[in-house]
């Protein structure tokens, strides 16, 4: 019985270290819910491909794209409990489990990508790493999915009061659910999978994401007009499990940090490099372009504000409103 016990151990730990000569390799499991020519997978070969070579060799990374480890809520289920060491996480589920990351989804918080970079490089987005420290999460460095934009097929929206009635799909968050709402819009919350029939059907008017995503899954065959709103800025977290962190040295520790940072920069030049020719694929492929006077939606959705202010906290808004560069 002993030595049964002992070999289970052994192929515990072998998941995690193997021998290469006389030195102890790290093998880490990162995961994603993202197709391999999503911004997200290029960020994770960039990240493994640092941690290589910067570590010699002692720490190896292997990714796992297309939920192959689970979904984004299942990669946190997983991360807490340390079964898998690394993910690549999108804001949305996080709130999940941390509800002040929710006020990164007020409606028109940020002006540019910049304004958001700043917010979540300094002593804000260090506060919310510190508050997923408690919860089994290593936050290591914030990416991008982008700023949302909206599409639909029945008019080009240029004021609020062109949302009126429009039946436009929204992530099941409730932020997201008050914010159209407050537009004018019937918000109607739904898993992306069924998002997608629900357009192609016509059960609902419209959608909301970032100009990637509209390209990715073709959403032009389906809506015709496309209006840069800009209305929310989703970030990723790149993140290690606390308990795979904790067997880490120190110089590996580093190594980690360091690299998730350098590819965290690199998702975010991505973005910013081939913004411009997202939004022309999209022209090319017959969708309407509309840049509507942000400022009237921004007045419009000062109720959303309002709403939340005891829950987040009016001096924390204000010091991300105010930290633009």
């Amino acid at each position: 019985m002993k030595k049964v016990r002992f070999l289970s151990v052994l192929c515990v730990l072998g998941l995690f270290f193997s021998t290469t000569g006389a030195a102890w390799a790290v093998n880490l499991r990162l995961g994603h819910a993202i197709n391999e020519d999503d911004v997200f997978h290029l960020a994770a070969l960039r990240f493994k491909e640092l941690v290589e070579e910067r570590s010699n060799g002692e720490v190896s990374v292997t990714i796992f794209s297309n939920a192959v480890l689970g979904d984004e809520r299942t990669l946190l289920e997983g991360l807490r409990m340390g079964t898998v060491d690394m993910g690549i996480i999108t804001g949305g589920p996080v709130i999940n489990f941390l509800p002040s990351f929710g006020v990164l989804d007020l409606p028109f918080l940020f002006s540019t990508p910049e304004h958001a970079h700043a917010v979540l490089d300094g002593p804000i987005g260090a506060g919310f790493f510190r508050e997923m420290e408690a919860l089994g999460w290593k936050g290591l460095a914030y990416g991008e999915r982008g700023f949302r934009n909206l599409t639909n097929n029945s008019r080009p929206v240029e004021r609020p009061e062109d949302l009126n009635g429009l039946r436009i799909r929204v992530m099941q968050n409730q932020i997201y659910i008050d914010s159209f709402t407050a537009l004018g819009a019937n918000a109607v919350p739904m898993a992306w999978t069924e998002a997608l029939t629900a357009l192609q059907q016509g059960t609902i008017d419209g959608q909301e994401n970032p100009l990637n995503v509209i390209v990715a899954f073709n959403i032009n065959e389906s809506n015709r007009y496309l209006s840069i709103t800009r209305h929310a800025y989703s970030p990723n977290v790149i993140m290690m499990s606390m308990r795979t962190w904790n067997r880490l040295s120190p110089e590996h520790q580093e190594i980690i940090s360091a690299s998730a940072l350098e590819a965290a920069e690199y998702n975010r030049t991505l973005n910013r490099d081939n913004e411009a020719e997202w939004l022309q694929t999209l022209k090319d492929r017959g969708m309407h372009v509309t840049e509507p006077d942000l400022a009237l939606f921004r007045e419009a959705t000062r109720s959303v504000y309002e709403q939340y202010e005891e829950q987040f906290g009016r001096e924390l808004i204000q010091s991300i409103l105010d930290a633009v560069e």
